[in-house]
């Protein structure tokens, strides 16, 4: 075979490391149709020596080995509540195009101000902001449960889409257990009240609850989340913290399950009424997470649970119990490690006597002992202080120096950085200053990316770059690396980002070298491909 001095350049002035490859391409057999065939046993014919000029005669960008610096991690959600408009829409009867747009300035401005995830309300009470055969259209969206958006779209789709276009992951929120939310319009025939009335319960402030202790409520639930994960490319389920309702919704009655319970003790059950209660969600939170894992294992699971366990755990600490009012041991799922992530809400000051931000955050991670995700929910919108601002920020710096490298929060809620004016500037000043991609889910197997691959062209005083990789639909973000007078500087990308032009010179320096990872859904990194500029 003859080489021109046209492919030599290529091969070896463009992409060195694809000599081989391109020689494959060049003498692979073909079949009948004239297509290369993948014939493992076809040999490579090797280029005759006396065509190939000098290669001293041609510039060569070299593929070499570097030490890159670690790239910056930390969760940094926020929840977006859908239940009574709280945050999106804001009002239930807004057009699509005005839904779409207060989405967009929301993502606009998280991703402006380096946030990597958003918490998503998409099931409010057993309803949906998304398209499904399994619960109706949510009164919060449309003012009419049932009632989908005119023109038609789906939300979350939209959400997922403008998320992921910013390099946001999207979780989907939901609440498992409340049927109707006082807040949601009447009761009507198109409403889970009415279509499963033979599991919901009715308390005392107005909302409907299922019983969490019915086989057709987990039944129930269970197949709307499996839909969720099923048709939508989200990137975690959430749950919050009602389970059983709080005492206040039933005006301190005791929860009113005494059907479900009954047929317990009938059955031979020896539990006492809490701990069985206990046990029905401990069930279901296991089921859950299995569930999830078993149709999309990169899709994670986590829990807001409220951020007091029981008080005196640890020692000093006063208030609510979830335990025994909400019947949720959220210890438990912990210690099992039934979630990838858990975010107890630690809505607190630093300096409460009887909730200590410190001393509760560090309690939950000595429970921690599957050494899952522990990023805790912040009050940002309303906790008592007199500088809302300073005190989260305090708060986030606080956390990173209890969790170390598996850093991350999530704010309650959207409205704490559009509401108050100097948030998201103490913020992006100060711990946000730089963007960051979350931490990563060692415990969640995946098949690694391939290494990708980066092009060079020198065009004066701009070093034009392109990079791509094979499989590309398993990758999230892109890091891209340069080195300017032997420092390296980092910059996290969003996915459609598959170029740029990088000055060969910048302050004063010198650019030295270019390199190239690509991030998985789950944090992961590829191997790395580099090039010196010459």
């Amino acid at each position: 075979m003859k080489i021109t001095k046209i492919k030599l350049i290529c091969i070896l002035g463009l992409f060195a490391s694809f000599t081989t490859s391109c020689a494959v391409r060049e003498n692979a057999p073909k079949n009948k149709s004239g297509k290369t065939t993948n014939n493992s046993k076809s040999t490579v014919k090797k280029p005759d020596p006396k065509s190939v000029p000098p290669i001293a005669s041609i510039p060569v960008e070299e593929d070499f080995k570097v030490n890159l610096p670690a790239i910056n991690r930390e969760f940094r959600g926020v929840w977006i509540a859908s239940v009574a408009n709280i945050n999106w829409p804001s009002r239930n009867n807004l057009s699509v195009e005005q839904q779409k747009a207060e989405a967009i300035n929301m993502l606009n401005m998280l991703q402006e101000n380096n946030f990597n995830a958003v918490i998503f309300q998409v099931r409010p009470s057993a309803d949906a902001l998304y398209t499904s055969e399994l619960e109706p259209w949510s009164y919060f969206l449309t003012g009419k449960t049932g009632e989908p958006p005119y023109p038609n779209y789906d939300p979350l789709q939209f959400w997922i889409e403008e998320s992921h276009k910013r390099g946001l992951e999207l979780h989907v929120w939901l609440n498992p257990y409340r049927a109707h939310h006082s807040n949601g319009g009447a009761v009507t025939s198109q409403s889970m009240v009415s279509k499963l009335s033979d599991i919901t319960i009715r308390l005392k402030n107005g909302m409907y609850w299922f019983d969490p202790a019915d086989p057709k409520t987990q039944g129930h639930v269970s197949n709307v989340v499996k839909d969720i994960v099923k048709r939508y490319d989200i990137d975690a389920v959430h749950f919050d913290d009602y389970f059983y309702p709080y005492a206040t919704y039933n005006r301190g009655a005791d929860f009113p399950d005494h059907k479900t319970w009954a047929a317990y003790q009938s059955s031979g059950g020896t539990l006492s009424r809490g701990d069985w209660r206990r046990d029905n969600v401990n069930k279901f939170v296991e089921r859950i997470y299995k569930e999830i894992h078993a149709e999309k294992n990169h899709v994670k699971f986590g829990i807001s649970p409220f951020g007091i366990w029981k008080p005196g755990y640890p020692e000093g600490i006063v208030g609510s119990s979830q335990y025994d009012e909400l019947f949720a041991d959220a210890k438990l799922w912990l210690n099992k490690g039934w979630v990838d992530y858990f975010s107890p809400q630690l809505y607190w000051p630093i300096d409460s006597k009887g909730q200590g931000f410190a001393s509760l955050l560090n309690w939950w991670k000595s429970e921690n002992t599957m050494n899952r995700h522990l990023w805790p929910g912040l009050n940002t919108v309303e906790i008592k202080t007199s500088d809302r601002p300073t005190e989260i920020k305090n708060q986030v710096e606080l956390s990173r120096q209890i969790l170390n490298n598996d850093a991350g929060e999530i704010h309650w809620s959207i409205a704490g950085l559009t509401k108050n004016s100097n948030m998201l500037p103490a913020l992006k000043n100060g711990p946000y200053k730089e963007k960051a991609l979350t931490p990563k889910s060692p415990w969640i197997k995946t098949i690694p990316l391939e290494k990708p691959t980066l092009f060079t062209n020198d065009n004066m005083n701009f070093v034009q770059t392109n990079w791509s990789t094979k499989n590309i639909g398993n990758v999230f973000q892109w890091v891209l690396f340069t080195q300017y007078n032997g420092i390296w500087e980092t910059e996290i990308l969003t996915l459609e980002k598959l170029s740029k032009e990088i000055p060969k010179f910048k302050d004063g320096k010198t650019l030295n070298a270019i390199a190239i990872k690509a991030i998985d859904r789950l944090g992961n990194e590829s191997d790395y491909m580099a090039k010196k500029i010459k």
